[in-house]
């Protein structure tokens, strides 16, 4: 093999640069969402005088840059998270886990809905909340992050401790909260069906860090699954 073909070669496929050229789609997609949702807060605030905005203008901007935030953070996780150790095998668990993250991010693409002051504040309150808490468990999470069913390292510290997926549960209120501005059967039908895949992620999740970690099964029977003492 001469230089040329070795400088050519595709990357090992526990290395980073094969984690970063997997994730590439996904990168690319919610980088296009972000590109969708800042020039209409660009547009906003060149056409309201901010002199006389009232808290509902405020509320209503504020929840579009915390959706823009949360999916940076993500994207950010995804380029600096550790390569996986193991991986769930064949087609579903994958199709699941590229449903479960893009169907998040699709609802921008449709026309944003007005929002009056409860609205607003609903909306703005459900983002920040999730943000919070995914960010509170993206840290004890760190570069363990995963967008498919990987394992990496088996986290059971922080809000870890009681439920074995806290990142989908900050997700699921900041997405539905997101979803509020973009009101409509398709914005709901996204979201219901991004939940759903979600589940079936989990579970993915957890069959695959069972394999890799025999210590999980303790720590699956100690912990609820997104809802301390009811799921």
């Amino acid at each position: 093999m001469n230089a040329h073909s070795k400088f050519l070669r595709w990357p090992a496929e526990h290395s980073k640069a094969y984690d970063v050229l997997a994730a590439a789609p996904v990168i690319a997609w919610y980088g296009l969402s972000v590109s969708k949702i800042v020039p209409a807060i660009w547009r906003k605030l060149e056409s309201t005088d901010l002199a006389a905005a009232d808290l509902t203008f405020a509320f209503s901007l504020l929840a579009q840059i915390a959706g823009v935030f949360f999916i940076l953070l993500v994207l950010t996780f995804v380029v600096l998270r550790a390569p996986a150790k193991r991986k769930a095998q064949g087609l579903m668990p994958r199709l699941m886990a590229i449903c479960g993250t893009y169907f998040g991010a699709a609802v921008v693409w449709l026309p944003p809905q007005p929002m009056g002051f409860a609205l607003s504040l609903v909306s703005l309150s459900l983002i920040l909340g999730g943000i919070a808490f995914s960010v509170f468990s993206l840290v004890h999470l760190g570069r363990s992050f995963s967008l498919m069913a990987e394992a990496r390292r088996l986290v059971t510290d922080g809000p870890y401790a009681l439920i074995r997926h806290p990142l989908y549960l900050g997700e699921a209120f900041a997405l539905f909260g997101l979803a509020l501005q973009y009101r409509s059967p398709l914005t709901f039908l996204f979201t219901a069906l991004q939940f759903a895949f979600q589940f079936q992620r989990m579970k993915n999740e957890e069959a695959v860090l069972a394999r890799q970690f025999p210590e999980y099964e303790t720590y699956r029977l100690q912990t609820a699954r997104i809802f301390p003492g009811l799921y």
